[in-house]
């Protein structure tokens, strides 16, 4: 039976990169977006595998509603939710004294409450099921903080506190909930850092290298595999050493 997964924020970065990469592996997927349709169409045009089915669920998931026709759309369409990604978030970056109330609640409300939303409403399917995999993408600022990123790193420790509440919660009805927390990836989000600020934090990663959307991907799969079926309520750092 071919799985369906749902990828919120999959137009770009790592979002479009896990997408390709289960759509490699023969799943169905809903993929979200809020703005760029171009980009969501040139994505499914250039998956490898075309025997797999596709939909595109245009939506804010920072919307309860929103997400809820996320999730339904995906239900109504393949049957089941066995995989959610919850990928989707922004940066307002500001230093705490400057920072605007506007700033500090979008960036909460869309990668933190969205995260909520998500996982809220699938849960009751996937209990029907008995069985589902969640993963939440995190950060290596919600563990080790950020400056200029108050909002951010706030968010992304909820994520790592929520996770490890719904792992605890679901866990009986075998659904496994786990977070990646990626360090320094190469993405449109981080390519408008200044080279200065980029030399330094290269200095700082044992590996020498900034991480690719791809080590993402890799982490992901082996979540949402047979092989991780033991694994819930876990942080994957995933960040060559960055921090430890």
């Amino acid at each position: 039976m071919m799985k369906t997964a749902v990828i919120t924020g999959a137009s770009r970065g790592i979002g479009a990169v896990i997408a390709k990469r289960l759509n490699e592996l023969n799943y169905n997927l809903v993929l979200n977006y809020r703005t760029n349709t171009a980009l969501m169409e040139e994505l499914i045009n250039n998956f490898t595998n075309k025997e797999s089915k596709n939909i595109i669920v245009q939506c804010d998931i920072s919307l309860y509603e929103d997400a809820k026709k996320l999730i339904d759309e995906a239900f109504r369409t393949f049957g089941r939710v066995d995989v959610l990604i919850n990928n989707a978030g922004i940066t307002k970056d500001n230093i705490l004294p400057l920072m605007t109330e506007e700033e500090f609640d979008r960036v909460i409300d869309i990668n933190l409450k969205g995260t909520f939303n998500c996982c809220k409403h699938v849960a009751k399917i996937m209990m029907k099921q008995k069985e589902g995999r969640i993963v939440n993408i995190s950060s290596v600022v919600g563990l080790a903080g950020n400056p200029g990123q108050v909002n951010y790193s706030a968010s992304k420790a909820g994520i790592i506190g929520m996770t490890k509440s719904i792992a605890r919660e679901l866990g009986k009805k075998n659904i496994l909930v786990n977070a990646v927390a990626p360090g320094f990836i190469k993405t449109e989000m981080t390519d408008g850092i200044p080279d200065e600020i980029k030399a330094k934090m290269l200095e700082s990663i044992p590996l020498q290298r900034f991480g690719l959307p791809e080590d993402i991907a890799d982490c992901v799969e082996f979540l949402i595999s047979d092989k991780a079926s033991y694994i819930t309520g876990q942080v994957i750092s995933v960040n060559g050493g960055f921090y430890m």
